[in-house]
C-alpha cells in the first residue's frame, strides 16, 4: 500500500526542509567564521604568552600591521547574528593588546583605532568601550579625532535610556572635544545632551551628573576658556582612568589649573577644584 501525499503538504514539507538547510549552512558560515577569527588570534596570543625579549623595535612594527590587517579582515565578515559575541571577544582581544606593555612601547597604539572600529560597529551600544576608546585612542594613540568619529557614529544607537547610562558616553565624547581637539562649542553641545539625559534618571548619581554636566555647559558658555570647564573634564579623566598614566597625565593637567590632587592612606584620589573662573 503505498502513501499519497498531497501537494500542499509536499509544499510545507519543501519549505521546512529548506528552513533546516539554511539553519544548517548559516550555523556552518558562523563556525567557519569564528574558526577563522580564533585561527588569525591564535599567533598573538602565543607571543603574548611566550613573549621574546630579543625582539626589536621592526619586529614588534610588523607585528601592528599584522593585527590591523586581521582586524580589517574581521570587520568585513558577516557576523551571522552574533555581532555582540564578535564585540566581546574583541573588546577582551584588545585589552590583551593594551596591556602588552613591551609592545606598545615600540610599535603604538595605531591598531587601537582599527579594535575600537571593530567593537563599535558589531556592538555601537557597548557603553563600558567607550571609556577604553577615549582614553586610549585621544592620550595614548594621539588621535582625538578618530575618537570623537567613532563616538559620533555609535551615539546614533543611543536613547536617553538604552544603553543604560548612556550619558557618560556623552560627557566622555565632550572631554575629547575640549581638552584635546578644542571644539568648545561641540564640547557644549555634548555636556548640554549629557545633562539632558542624566535628568531622566531620579537616583542620586543621574541627578549629580546632570548638575556637573549642566554646570560645565555653563561655565564654557560664560567662558570658552574656563578652567573650572577644564578642571571638571580632567578630573572625570582621573575618575574613569583605566592606567597609571593616564591617572598621572591627569593630576600633573589638574594641577596646573591650580587644583589639588592628594592621595588618602586607603589610596583613594581627593581632589579640590581650583579658584572660580
Amino acid at each position: 500500500m503505498s502513501l499519497s501525499i498531497p501537494a500542499s503538504a509536499k509544499d510545507k514539507l519543501s519549505t521546512k526542509v529548506a528552513l533546516v538547510w539554511q539553519q544548517v549552512g548559516g550555523i556552518a558560515c558562523t563556525v567557519a567564521a569564528f574558526t577563522l577569527a580564533v585561527s588569525l588570534q591564535i599567533p598573538q596570543l602565543d607571543a603574548l604568552k611566550d613573549q621574546d625579549k630579543n625582539l626589536s623595535k621592526a619586529d614588534f612594527q610588523r607585528q601592528e600591521t599584522k593585527t590591523r590587517v586581521q582586524l580589517s579582515l574581521i570587520k568585513s565578515l558577516p557576523s551571522f547574528g552574533f555581532k555582540n559575541l564578535v564585540a566581546n571577544w574583541y573588546y577582551i582581544d584588545f585589552l590583551q593588546y593594551f596591556g602588552d606593555t613591551e609592545a606598545r612601547n615600540q610599535a603604538g597604539y595605531g591598531a587601537a583605532i582599527d579594535y575600537f572600529d571593530l567593537i563599535l560597529d558589531r556592538d555601537p551600544r557597548f557603553l563600558y568601550a567607550y571609556y577604553y576608546l577615549s582614553n586610549t585612542a585621544s592620550i595614548y594613540a594621539g588621535q582625538p579625532e578618530k575618537s570623537v568619529e567613532l563616538m559620533d557614529r555609535g551615539l546614533k544607537s543611543f536613547s536617553p535610556r538604552v544603553p543604560d547610562r548612556g550619558y557618560f558616553a556623552w560627557r566622555l565624547k565632550a572631554v575629547d572635544e575640549l581638552l584635546f581637539l578644542g571644539r568648545v562649542p561641540d564640547a557644549r553641545r555634548s555636556m548640554l545632551t549629557a545633562a539632558e539625559w542624566a535628568r531622566q534618571y531620579p537616583d542620586s548619581e543621574g541627578q549629580n551628573v546632570a548638575r556637573i554636566s549642566q554646570n560645565t555647559a555653563n561655565y564654557l558658555a560664560r567662558n570658552p576658556n574656563s578652567k573650572q570647564a577644564q578642571f571638571d573634564a580632567w578630573n572625570m579623566v582621573l575618575t574613569g582612568a583605566v592606567d597609571e598614566s593616564v591617572m598621572k597625565r591627569a593630576i600633573v593637567e589638574i594641577r596646573s589649573l591650580g587644583g589639588k590632587v592628594t592621595t588618602s592612606a586607603d589610596g583613594q584620589f581627593k581632589v579640590e577644584a581650583p579658584a572660580k573662573d
